[in-house]
């Protein structure tokens, strides 16, 4: 669940880095722990930890994540999280989502794909078929 103003403010141990309104990156992102962007991000994001895109966020990329909450920014670009993904209420989200768990706020506008499924397993091969004599 993603925390409130309030709530990471009062634990600053929460957030490890903020990409806050009116910047903007462009690149691959690294990082370990939880990250907020709020402003204007574009290339591609990896972390086995959670990812925050708060209101007002614009973000063009690739995301491949441990938990992914879009709190009411805009991302075009495909999302995929070994653990969840969030939408909440005002996001907007282009692309495909591939995850074990996602929740989708009402409210949400999302025009993609969903494919719900573990991502740390293998996938088992399908058995030959057995043709008749």
């Amino acid at each position: 669940m993603a925390m409130s103003r309030r709530e990471e403010t009062s634990n600053p141990g929460s957030i490890n880095a903020v990409l806050g309104r009116g910047s903007s990156f462009e690149g691959k992102l690294n990082f370990e722990g939880t990250v907020r962007i709020e402003g204007k991000f574009g290339g591609e994001i990896h972390t086995s930890d959670t990812l925050v895109i708060g209101e007002g966020a614009e973000v063009k990329a690739e995301i491949f994540a441990g938990t992914v909450i879009v709190s009411g920014g805009r991302v075009t670009g495909n999302i995929r999280a070994k653990t969840l993904i969030e939408l909440e209420k005002e996001a907007r989200v282009y692309g495909s989502l591939e995850s074990p768990a996602v929740k989708i706020d009402r409210g949400v506008i999302f025009e993609g794909t969903c494919k719900m499924e573990k991502l740390d397993e293998p996938k088992l091969k399908p058995v030959a078929s057995v043709e008749k004599a």
